[in-house]
Protein backbone atom coordinates (compact mmCIF):
# COMPACT_ATOMS: atom_id res chain seq x y z
CA UNK A 1 0.00 0.00 0.00
CA UNK A 2 2.02 2.99 -1.07
CA UNK A 3 -0.56 5.42 0.09
CA UNK A 4 -0.91 4.78 3.79
CA UNK A 5 1.01 6.11 6.64
CA UNK A 6 4.33 5.41 7.77
CA UNK A 7 5.00 3.14 10.32
CA UNK A 8 6.13 4.16 13.23
CA UNK A 9 7.89 2.82 16.60
CA UNK A 10 5.20 1.16 18.63
CA UNK A 11 4.77 1.16 22.38
CA UNK A 12 5.17 -2.12 24.30
CA UNK A 13 2.94 -5.01 24.45
CA UNK A 14 0.50 -5.07 27.62
CA UNK A 15 -0.06 -8.27 29.44
CA UNK A 16 -2.75 -10.58 28.28
CA UNK A 17 -5.98 -10.05 30.50
CA UNK A 18 -7.09 -12.90 31.72
CA UNK A 19 -10.82 -13.47 30.48
CA UNK A 20 -12.18 -10.24 29.03
CA UNK A 21 -13.46 -10.10 25.39
CA UNK A 22 -12.94 -7.18 23.48
CA UNK A 23 -15.40 -4.50 23.06
CA UNK A 24 -16.27 -4.22 19.01
CA UNK A 25 -17.53 -0.88 17.39
CA UNK A 26 -19.04 -0.89 13.97
CA UNK A 27 -18.79 2.55 12.01
CA UNK A 28 -22.01 1.25 9.47
CA UNK A 29 -22.46 3.18 6.26
CA UNK A 30 -24.69 3.03 3.30
CA UNK A 31 -22.07 3.22 0.49
CA UNK A 32 -18.55 3.95 -0.25
CA UNK A 33 -17.33 7.95 0.82
CA UNK A 34 -19.69 8.55 3.48
CA UNK A 35 -17.02 8.84 6.16
CA UNK A 36 -17.12 5.97 7.74
CA UNK A 37 -13.04 5.22 7.58
CA UNK A 38 -11.85 8.72 8.40
CA UNK A 39 -14.52 9.08 11.51
CA UNK A 40 -13.20 5.56 13.13
CA UNK A 41 -9.41 7.36 12.45
CA UNK A 42 -10.50 10.60 14.59
CA UNK A 43 -12.01 8.11 16.82
CA UNK A 44 -8.53 6.03 17.00
CA UNK A 45 -6.72 9.67 17.34
CA UNK A 46 -8.73 10.45 20.63
CA UNK A 47 -8.43 7.21 22.19
CA UNK A 48 -4.27 7.41 21.87
CA UNK A 49 -4.47 11.45 22.79
CA UNK A 50 -5.99 9.74 26.11
CA UNK A 51 -3.25 7.33 26.99
CA UNK A 52 -4.67 4.23 25.36
CA UNK A 53 -2.44 1.74 23.58
CA UNK A 54 -4.45 2.20 20.14
CA UNK A 55 -2.75 1.53 16.43
CA UNK A 56 -4.10 0.85 12.59
CA UNK A 57 -4.24 -3.01 12.12
CA UNK A 58 -5.39 -1.93 8.46
CA UNK A 59 -6.20 0.28 6.28
CA UNK A 60 -7.87 0.89 3.06
CA UNK A 61 -7.56 4.47 1.75
CA UNK A 62 -8.08 3.48 -1.93
CA UNK A 63 -6.13 6.96 -2.47
CA UNK A 64 -8.90 8.87 -0.55
CA UNK A 65 -7.03 12.87 0.40
CA UNK A 66 -9.41 12.92 3.72
CA UNK A 67 -8.64 9.59 4.75
CA UNK A 68 -4.76 9.80 3.87
CA UNK A 69 -5.11 13.18 5.64
CA UNK A 70 -7.28 11.33 8.51
CA UNK A 71 -4.40 8.48 9.68
CA UNK A 72 -1.47 11.05 9.37
CA UNK A 73 0.72 10.63 11.96
CA UNK A 74 -1.14 7.42 13.54
CA UNK A 75 0.46 4.18 14.64
CA UNK A 76 0.23 1.54 11.52
CA UNK A 77 0.91 -2.05 12.55
CA UNK A 78 2.63 -3.59 9.18
CA UNK A 79 0.84 -5.96 7.01
CA UNK A 80 1.16 -9.89 6.56
CA UNK A 81 2.74 -10.23 3.16
CA UNK A 82 1.61 -12.99 1.33
CA UNK A 83 3.52 -14.39 -1.87
CA UNK A 84 0.80 -15.23 -5.04
CA UNK A 85 2.79 -16.22 -8.05
CA UNK A 86 4.45 -13.15 -9.12
CA UNK A 87 2.05 -10.60 -6.65
CA UNK A 88 2.31 -9.76 -2.84
CA UNK A 89 -0.29 -9.44 -1.37
CA UNK A 90 -1.11 -7.77 2.22
CA UNK A 91 -3.23 -9.33 5.07
CA UNK A 92 -4.17 -7.75 8.67
CA UNK A 93 -1.27 -9.91 10.87
CA UNK A 94 -3.53 -10.88 13.30
CA UNK A 95 -0.58 -13.49 14.92
CA UNK A 96 1.44 -10.03 14.87
CA UNK A 97 -1.44 -8.59 16.78
CA UNK A 98 -1.84 -10.99 19.24
CA UNK A 99 1.76 -10.88 20.46
CA UNK A 100 1.86 -7.35 20.32
CA UNK A 101 -1.44 -7.32 22.76
CA UNK A 102 -2.64 -3.30 21.60
CA UNK A 103 -5.59 -2.14 23.51
CA UNK A 104 -7.51 -0.87 20.26
CA UNK A 105 -7.09 -1.99 16.69
CA UNK A 106 -8.79 -0.26 14.04
CA UNK A 107 -9.70 -2.59 11.01
CA UNK A 108 -11.15 -1.18 8.19
CA UNK A 109 -13.57 -3.15 5.32
CA UNK A 110 -15.08 -5.76 7.66
CA UNK A 111 -16.33 -7.78 4.78
CA UNK A 112 -13.23 -7.83 2.77
CA UNK A 113 -12.27 -11.57 1.72
CA UNK A 114 -8.54 -12.51 2.43
CA UNK A 115 -6.28 -13.85 -0.11
CA UNK A 116 -5.84 -17.32 -0.88
CA UNK A 117 -3.86 -19.16 1.74
CA UNK A 118 -4.66 -17.08 4.60
CA UNK A 119 -5.29 -18.62 8.11
CA UNK A 120 -8.91 -17.08 7.59
CA UNK A 121 -11.06 -16.43 4.81
CA UNK A 122 -12.77 -13.33 6.03
CA UNK A 123 -11.72 -10.17 7.81
CA UNK A 124 -14.14 -10.36 9.83
CA UNK A 125 -13.07 -13.66 11.46
CA UNK A 126 -9.86 -12.42 12.01
CA UNK A 127 -11.63 -9.78 14.00
CA UNK A 128 -13.80 -12.60 15.57
CA UNK A 129 -9.62 -13.73 16.95
CA UNK A 130 -8.93 -10.64 18.21
CA UNK A 131 -12.07 -9.64 19.86
CA UNK A 132 -11.52 -13.27 21.74
CA UNK A 133 -8.21 -12.07 22.63
CA UNK A 134 -9.25 -9.65 24.48
CA UNK A 135 -8.43 -7.06 22.16
CA UNK A 136 -10.78 -4.10 21.32
CA UNK A 137 -11.87 -2.96 17.45
CA UNK A 138 -12.98 -0.27 15.58
CA UNK A 139 -14.11 -1.69 11.97
CA UNK A 140 -16.23 -0.38 9.42
CA UNK A 141 -18.43 -1.90 6.75
CA UNK A 142 -21.55 -0.45 4.47
CA UNK A 143 -24.94 -2.41 4.75
CA UNK A 144 -25.17 -3.89 1.12
CA UNK A 145 -22.57 -6.33 2.56
CA UNK A 146 -25.11 -8.06 4.85
CA UNK A 147 -25.57 -11.60 4.12
CA UNK A 148 -29.50 -11.04 4.66
CA UNK A 149 -29.91 -7.53 2.27
CA UNK A 150 -28.20 -9.35 -1.02
CA UNK A 151 -31.14 -9.92 -2.83
CA UNK A 152 -32.73 -6.50 -1.66
CA UNK A 153 -29.57 -4.36 -2.53
CA UNK A 154 -29.39 -6.27 -6.02
CA UNK A 155 -33.12 -5.99 -6.54
CA UNK A 156 -32.78 -1.89 -5.80
CA UNK A 157 -29.48 -1.04 -7.18
CA UNK A 158 -29.33 -3.86 -9.96
CA UNK A 159 -25.74 -4.58 -8.16
CA UNK A 160 -25.03 -7.94 -7.12
CA UNK A 161 -22.58 -7.43 -3.81
CA UNK A 162 -20.14 -10.45 -3.78
CA UNK A 163 -18.23 -9.98 -0.50
CA UNK A 164 -20.57 -10.42 2.39
CA UNK A 165 -20.47 -11.03 6.10
CA UNK A 166 -22.89 -12.68 8.35
CA UNK A 167 -25.51 -10.67 10.22
CA UNK A 168 -24.67 -11.70 13.11
CA UNK A 169 -21.14 -10.12 13.15
CA UNK A 170 -23.64 -7.00 13.94
CA UNK A 171 -25.78 -8.24 16.03
CA UNK A 172 -22.51 -9.09 18.19
CA UNK A 173 -21.35 -6.00 18.10
CA UNK A 174 -21.00 -3.89 21.47
CA UNK A 175 -21.67 -0.55 19.44
CA UNK A 176 -22.68 0.50 15.61
CA UNK A 177 -22.53 3.69 14.58
CA UNK A 178 -24.54 5.21 11.56
CA UNK A 179 -22.64 7.50 9.54
CA UNK A 180 -25.43 9.22 7.75
CA UNK A 181 -24.82 11.65 4.64
CA UNK A 182 -27.64 12.63 2.37
CA UNK A 183 -27.66 10.93 -1.44
CA UNK A 184 -26.83 14.89 -2.82
CA UNK A 185 -24.32 15.28 -0.41
CA UNK A 186 -22.58 11.98 -1.46
CA UNK A 187 -22.99 12.62 -4.98
CA UNK A 188 -21.09 16.00 -4.39
CA UNK A 189 -18.67 14.41 -2.52
CA UNK A 190 -18.14 12.11 -5.86
CA UNK A 191 -18.19 15.01 -7.86
CA UNK A 192 -15.58 16.56 -6.32
CA UNK A 193 -12.95 13.27 -6.43
CA UNK A 194 -13.83 12.71 -3.08
CA UNK A 195 -14.33 9.05 -3.26
CA UNK A 196 -13.23 7.75 -6.89
CA UNK A 197 -10.64 8.91 -9.68
CA UNK A 198 -12.04 10.86 -12.57
CA UNK A 199 -12.35 8.23 -15.20
CA UNK A 200 -14.89 6.41 -12.46
CA UNK A 201 -17.09 9.36 -11.40
CA UNK A 202 -19.47 9.67 -14.04
CA UNK A 203 -20.14 5.98 -14.38
CA UNK A 204 -20.65 5.70 -10.58
CA UNK A 205 -23.06 8.86 -11.06
CA UNK A 206 -24.87 7.09 -13.70
CA UNK A 207 -24.52 3.51 -12.26
CA UNK A 208 -24.93 2.48 -8.44
CA UNK A 209 -24.73 6.11 -6.77
CA UNK A 210 -28.03 7.54 -8.24
CA UNK A 211 -30.63 9.32 -6.32
CA UNK A 212 -32.66 5.83 -6.02
CA UNK A 213 -30.33 4.19 -4.92
CA UNK A 214 -28.43 5.82 -1.91
CA UNK A 215 -31.80 6.68 -1.34
CA UNK A 216 -33.21 3.05 -0.79
CA UNK A 217 -29.61 2.38 0.68
CA UNK A 218 -29.96 5.01 3.73
CA UNK A 219 -33.25 3.92 4.42
CA UNK A 220 -31.77 0.19 4.49
CA UNK A 221 -29.03 1.30 6.75
CA UNK A 222 -31.12 3.39 8.54
CA UNK A 223 -33.86 0.74 9.57
CA UNK A 224 -31.30 -2.07 9.86
CA UNK A 225 -29.27 -0.60 12.65
CA UNK A 226 -32.15 0.76 14.01
CA UNK A 227 -33.53 -2.81 14.15
CA UNK A 228 -30.18 -4.10 15.66
CA UNK A 229 -30.69 -1.50 18.67
CA UNK A 230 -34.21 -2.95 18.83
CA UNK A 231 -32.74 -6.28 19.24
CA UNK A 232 -30.76 -5.11 22.24
CA UNK A 233 -33.68 -4.00 24.26
CA UNK A 234 -34.96 -6.12 27.05
CA UNK A 235 -37.91 -8.16 25.34
CA UNK A 236 -40.34 -8.38 28.58
CA UNK A 237 -42.46 -11.33 29.00
CA UNK A 238 -41.46 -14.97 27.09
CA UNK A 239 -44.11 -16.05 24.79
CA UNK A 240 -44.53 -18.40 22.32
CA UNK A 241 -40.74 -19.01 20.34
CA UNK A 242 -41.20 -18.35 17.00
CA UNK A 243 -39.57 -20.92 14.16
CA UNK A 244 -39.17 -20.21 10.66
CA UNK A 245 -38.75 -22.91 8.25
CA UNK A 246 -37.71 -21.89 5.05
CA UNK A 247 -38.51 -25.32 1.97
CA UNK A 248 -36.23 -25.04 -1.18
CA UNK A 249 -35.59 -27.09 -3.63
CA UNK A 250 -31.79 -27.05 -4.93
CA UNK A 251 -32.67 -24.45 -7.30
CA UNK A 252 -29.92 -21.41 -8.00
CA UNK A 253 -33.25 -19.16 -6.56
CA UNK A 254 -33.32 -20.79 -3.43
CA UNK A 255 -31.11 -18.56 -1.93
CA UNK A 256 -33.11 -15.62 -2.18
CA UNK A 257 -35.79 -18.01 0.02
CA UNK A 258 -33.08 -18.26 2.61
CA UNK A 259 -32.44 -14.86 3.08
CA UNK A 260 -36.67 -13.60 3.33
CA UNK A 261 -36.46 -16.46 6.02
CA UNK A 262 -33.44 -15.04 7.80
CA UNK A 263 -34.95 -11.39 7.33
CA UNK A 264 -38.53 -12.53 9.21
CA UNK A 265 -36.69 -15.03 11.50
CA UNK A 266 -34.76 -11.78 13.03
CA UNK A 267 -37.65 -9.65 13.53
CA UNK A 268 -39.16 -12.61 15.03
CA UNK A 269 -36.29 -12.69 17.43
CA UNK A 270 -36.70 -16.26 16.47
CA UNK A 271 -35.48 -19.74 15.10
CA UNK A 272 -34.22 -20.29 11.01
CA UNK A 273 -35.06 -23.67 9.73
CA UNK A 274 -33.84 -24.38 5.93
CA UNK A 275 -34.98 -27.68 4.87
CA UNK A 276 -34.69 -29.55 1.48
CA UNK A 277 -36.31 -33.38 1.06
CA UNK A 278 -33.38 -35.48 -0.54
CA UNK A 279 -33.76 -35.79 -4.16
CA UNK A 280 -33.76 -39.43 -5.93
CA UNK A 281 -30.68 -38.28 -8.17
CA UNK A 282 -28.58 -35.28 -6.88
CA UNK A 283 -26.69 -33.90 -9.65
CA UNK A 284 -23.22 -32.23 -9.10
CA UNK A 285 -24.13 -29.24 -9.69
CA UNK A 286 -26.93 -29.49 -7.52
CA UNK A 287 -24.88 -30.50 -5.03
CA UNK A 288 -22.82 -27.52 -4.71
CA UNK A 289 -25.95 -25.56 -5.02
CA UNK A 290 -26.78 -27.27 -1.88
CA UNK A 291 -23.34 -26.22 0.12
CA UNK A 292 -23.86 -22.99 -1.00
CA UNK A 293 -27.47 -22.85 0.83
CA UNK A 294 -25.61 -24.12 3.91
CA UNK A 295 -23.35 -21.55 4.00
CA UNK A 296 -26.35 -19.04 3.60
CA UNK A 297 -28.38 -20.62 6.10
CA UNK A 298 -25.16 -20.18 8.64
CA UNK A 299 -23.81 -16.74 7.80
CA UNK A 300 -27.57 -16.23 8.82
CA UNK A 301 -27.46 -18.36 12.44
CA UNK A 302 -29.51 -20.97 10.84
CA UNK A 303 -29.92 -24.95 10.92
CA UNK A 304 -29.76 -26.23 7.45
CA UNK A 305 -30.96 -29.62 7.55
CA UNK A 306 -31.12 -32.17 4.13
CA UNK A 307 -34.70 -34.61 5.02
CA UNK A 308 -34.88 -37.90 4.06
CA UNK A 309 -38.16 -38.32 2.48
CA UNK A 310 -40.90 -40.00 3.92
CA UNK A 311 -43.95 -40.00 1.39
CA UNK A 312 -43.91 -37.32 -1.18
CA UNK A 313 -42.52 -34.15 -0.58
CA UNK A 314 -45.26 -32.03 0.77
CA UNK A 315 -45.60 -34.82 3.39
CA UNK A 316 -41.80 -34.81 4.39
CA UNK A 317 -42.29 -31.19 4.88
CA UNK A 318 -45.20 -31.22 7.17
CA UNK A 319 -43.86 -33.65 9.62
CA UNK A 320 -40.81 -31.57 9.73
CA UNK A 321 -43.09 -28.00 10.43
CA UNK A 322 -45.17 -30.17 13.10
CA UNK A 323 -42.32 -31.61 14.74
CA UNK A 324 -39.99 -29.05 14.80
CA UNK A 325 -43.59 -26.49 16.44
CA UNK A 326 -42.93 -23.99 13.80
CA UNK A 327 -44.64 -21.00 13.59
CA UNK A 328 -43.45 -19.79 10.28
CA UNK A 329 -43.38 -21.41 7.25
CA UNK A 330 -41.44 -19.62 3.86
CA UNK A 331 -42.38 -21.53 0.70
CA UNK A 332 -41.13 -20.59 -2.76
CA UNK A 333 -43.53 -20.17 -5.45
CA UNK A 334 -44.48 -23.15 -7.44
CA UNK A 335 -42.40 -23.67 -11.26
CA UNK A 336 -44.79 -26.62 -11.72
CA UNK A 337 -47.59 -27.18 -14.20
CA UNK A 338 -50.96 -28.18 -13.41
CA UNK A 339 -50.73 -31.00 -14.92
CA UNK A 340 -47.58 -32.09 -12.55
CA UNK A 341 -49.29 -30.50 -9.44
CA UNK A 342 -52.56 -32.94 -10.67
CA UNK A 343 -50.33 -35.67 -10.69
CA UNK A 344 -47.55 -35.42 -7.88
CA UNK A 345 -49.64 -32.99 -5.44
CA UNK A 346 -49.03 -28.92 -4.74
CA UNK A 347 -47.09 -28.25 -2.18
CA UNK A 348 -48.36 -25.22 -1.14
CA UNK A 349 -51.73 -26.68 -1.09
CA UNK A 350 -50.68 -29.59 1.57
CA UNK A 351 -49.04 -27.60 3.77
CA UNK A 352 -51.68 -25.25 3.81
CA UNK A 353 -54.37 -27.83 4.35
CA UNK A 354 -52.47 -30.19 6.98
CA UNK A 355 -50.45 -28.04 9.68
CA UNK A 356 -52.72 -25.44 12.10
CA UNK A 357 -51.53 -22.31 13.81
CA UNK A 358 -48.87 -22.10 10.92
CA UNK A 359 -48.54 -18.48 8.77
CA UNK A 360 -47.24 -19.56 5.43
CA UNK A 361 -45.43 -17.00 3.15
CA UNK A 362 -45.48 -17.89 -0.43
CA UNK A 363 -42.28 -15.83 -2.34
CA UNK A 364 -42.78 -14.85 -5.67
CA UNK A 365 -40.56 -16.04 -8.65
CA UNK A 366 -40.02 -12.48 -9.06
Amino acid sequence: MTDAPDPIRLPPRRPAPETARGRHKVYVGMAAGVGKTTRALHELRERLQGGEDALIGVLETHGRADTIRAAQGLPLFGRLELRRGEVTLGELDVDGLLRRRPETVLVDELAHTNAPGSAREKRWQDVEALLAAGINVLSTVNVQHLESLNDTVARLTGVRVRERLPDQVLRDANELVLIDLPPDDLRARLRAGKVYGPEKIEQALSHFFTVPNLTALREIALRQVANAVEMEAPAGEPGVQERVVVAVSAAPTAARLIRRGGQLAERLRGELHVVTVRPARLSPEQGRLLDTFRAVTAALGGHFEVLDPQGSVAQTLVRYVQGCHATQVVLGESRRSRWEEWWRGDIIKTVLRDTRKVDVYVITRE
